[in-house]
């Protein structure tokens, strides 16, 4: 199963350490082949490669929780998310947040890409259920 969701190896215990370094040599020499492919929409681009993201060739400096916001919308694109959804994927299940930190977090993002140019309603709220990238 876990090779089927992407994993290239995987190793059950016990094993063997010298099968271990062995299986991470060989991890090592096949290098990374296909690079994560860059996220567009509206000439806002975030590159899972080297987490940079710009909106139309104006770099954005952004929190580790929203670049994970913005990738989450860009992966997203159109989709509802509810707040509940936001913090279950970007949140630890020890410590989730409150909505409202969602909200602040968004805000912030919303913050520094109307900074870089991009227009207000680019994440919309939809009432009552969530958020969308336009």
């Amino acid at each position: 199963m876990g090779l089927d969701v992407g994993a290239d190896d995987y190793v059950i215990k016990p094993f063997d350490l010298p099968e271990l370094l062995a299986r991470i040599r060989a991890l090592i020499r096949r290098g990374s082949a296909t690079q994560a492919p860059l996220l567009e929409t509206n000439g806002l681009c975030l590159n899972p490669s080297t987490c940079e993201v710009t909106y139309q060739e104006h770099r954005l400096n952004l929190t580790p929780k929203e670049y994970g916001l913005l990738d989450l919308f860009l992966r997203h694109k159109g989709q509802v998310l509810s707040r509940a959804t936001i913090i279950e994927h970007l949140w630890s299940l020890e410590e989730p947040p409150t909505e409202d930190t969602v909200k602040v977090h968004l805000k912030a993002l919303r913050k520094k890409l109307r900074a870089a140019g991009a227009p207000a309603n680019l994440i919309e709220g939809i009432y009552g259920l969530g958020y969308r990238l336009k």
